[in-house]
């Protein structure tokens, strides 16, 4: 895992695939893929996330009641990084 500046946040990386974020505008947002946005759009405290007028596909923001507890936010990142881990690793940015 590290930790990137992203979307005027703060995103946490898996192997260079953004997993999560969160910033004080918008709270947590968790990468789910395109296959499951719908299915967690369903869950409690889950709804699109949309910075610029058009929601991301498999990409949704978490309201602060739903990551009040530890084990609500473990739930949250698990579904992040349960899609992360189906993504190939990126090369490191020889810029970094």
């Amino acid at each position: 895992m590290t930790e990137q500046n992203m979307f005027g946040g703060l995103c946490f990386m898996h192997y260079g695939n953004m997993m999560c974020g969160a910033d004080l505008k918008h709270g947590l947002s968790v990468r789910v893929g395109p296959e499951k946005h719908e299915e967690v759009l369903e869950l409690k405290h889950a709804r699109p996330m949309d910075i610029t007028g058009k929601p991301m596909k498999g990409l949704v923001f978490v309201d602060p009641d739903g990551y009040k507890t530890k084990a609500a936010l473990a739930k949250w990142i698990e579904l992040g990084l349960s899609f992360t881990k189906t993504l190939p690793k990126k090369p490191k940015n020889s810029c970094e």
